[in-house]
């Protein structure tokens, strides 16, 4: 994820001390009866832990956000951190675009403080990786990597997009401290700086447009001759070229990044072939490998969104693996194709990648849980009415 916000958790239009919406089950037995240690069934699966009305998957903004506003929905969600607890703004040091934090906030203190609210109104959060949903009938079947199995009315995938990086010498430390996978939300950190973009489709070319606000020279870095993003970009960065704002480096890798966490990006190593493609060809008497200063390091060679335990659902993915959800009126909705599974944060969005738009999501996801879980009580009320009425 990517940058900052203080939740209101009144929605805007009602007080605090408004009535609880009531989950799909009884607030009293809203957990199953099912709170016993997991057995295999004689089918060979295994025994849920317990039942929940809702399940979110993340940590991150989108997550969080979901959990404090189903929290105080009354609708009782367990919340599945996922291998990055706190996701992408845990990396982010100083978030300074968070509405309500004038003087700025760490990514860190910004999760905690919203893993605490989302706590104080009823959310349990549990350590774990969401492996396998099983929709194949109702209620869901959630199985976690390490074999423990619930069993929800609805699930809210929040478990965000990762983003790609090189693994390269340098990256693991600086990250955060110099390295940033995000130019909207760090850059303004290196004002006057000279900056490195890594990349060569659209988001390289859009960031390396937008720190054209914050630093002295932006260099651009791609391994091919040619950029594969869309001519409107390549068109708009070679305007900013021929402002000298921009240079383009093509055929060219980084190898590593040189710093400490004290003094941020020193400088980098880089790599260059005319063929393109350097770093595969080290040992050809044509690559040169050189030192290169800058005050900052952006990736933006992509995301990967976190969407394999969603496979056989029948949700819809597009083509890079991002959750489609049904929009719609009313400013977009969260559902997806499946009814009871919802979407929110960088698992859907692709392109704002904000942790205020998170945020939004989040929220939205779980009013829109909130109320497929009310017209599922009242289904089943109906159903039980009508049960006992033929017997």
């Amino acid at each position: 994820m990517r940058d900052q916000q203080h939740i209101d958790t009144s929605c805007g239009v009602t007080s605090d001390d408004r009535s609880p919406r009531e989950g799909p089950i009884n607030a009293s037995s809203r957990r199953d009866e099912a709170n016993e240690p997991t057995a295999v069934t004689d089918g060979g699966q295994q025994n849920p832990i317990e039942h929940r009305p809702l399940i979110i998957a993340g940590t991150g903004i989108a997550g969080l956000t979901a959990a404090i506003y189903a929290g105080r929905g009354d609708n009782d969600p367990l919340v599945i951190e996922g291998d990055e607890p706190g996701g992408q703004l845990t990396l982010t040091t100083d978030v300074a675009n968070y509405p309500g934090f004038p003087e700025g906030i760490g990514g860190p203190e910004l999760v905690n403080n919203m893993k605490a609210q989302a706590k104080q109104f009823g959310a349990e959060l549990k350590n774990g990786i969401i492996a396998d949903v099983d929709a194949s009938s109702r209620p869901f079947r959630v199985e976690l990597t390490n074999g423990d199995v619930y069993t929800a009315d609805a699930v809210i995938a929040a478990s965000g997009a990762s983003a790609r990086t090189l693994g390269i010498p340098g990256e693991e430390e600086l990250m955060g401290y110099g390295l940033s996978t995000c130019a909207t939300c760090d850059g303004a950190f290196f004002r006057g700086e000279d900056m490195l973009v890594v990349g060569g489709g659209d988001a390289a070319m859009e960031e390396a447009s937008f720190l054209t606000k914050f630093a002295d020279t932006v260099y651009i870095a791609h391994r091919r001759e040619e950029f594969r993003a869309e001519q409107y970009w390549v068109d708009r960065v070679h305007e900013q070229v021929d402002d000298g704002d921009i240079e383009i480096m093509t055929n060219t890798e980084l190898l590593e990044i040189h710093g400490s966490q004290e003094a941020g990006v020193d400088h980098v190593t880089l790599v260059q072939n005319d063929a393109g493609y350097p770093s595969e060809n080290l040992e050809d008497p044509d690559t040169e490998q050189f030192d290169f200063d800058v005050g900052a390091v952006f990736f933006a060679i992509g995301h990967t969104p976190n969407t394999d335990y969603l496979e056989g659902t029948g949700v819809e993915l597009d083509a890079d693996g991002y959750l489609k959800t049904q929009g719609g009126d009313g400013a977009g909705q969260t559902e997806t194709a499946v009814p009871g599974i919802f979407g929110a944060g960088d698992v859907v969005d692709y392109h704002y990648q904000q942790a205020v738009t998170a945020a939004g999501m989040g929220s939205k996801a779980a009013l829109d849980a909130d109320e497929y879980l009310e017209d599922l009580e009242r289904t089943t009320a109906t159903g039980d009415l009508e049960a006992a009425a033929d017997d």
